[in-house]
């Protein structure tokens, strides 16, 4: 986490990363009743990451599709 806001900056991964933490905690709180902070806790970070690695993809795929497009 240290490296990810220390290569980027601050306001760059809060721009990035903020969204994605709400939506994650939002559904961390409603969803996950586990009986353990522990695994709520990992089941929101696996839930943090996968919202931003989908939203990566989804990025990536439609920048490829749209520098295909300036070709």
């Amino acid at each position: 986490m240290h490296r990810a806001i220390k290569s980027q900056g601050v306001k760059s991964f809060i721009r990035q990363e903020g969204p994605w933490l709400l939506i994650a905690f939002i559904i961390a709180d409603v969803f996950y009743k586990w009986g353990s902070f522990a695994l709520e806790c990992v089941g929101f970070l696996l839930t943090w990451y996968a919202l931003s690695l989908l939203s990566s993809l989804v990025a990536r795929m439609l920048g490829g599709q749209n520098s295909a497009l300036e070709d």
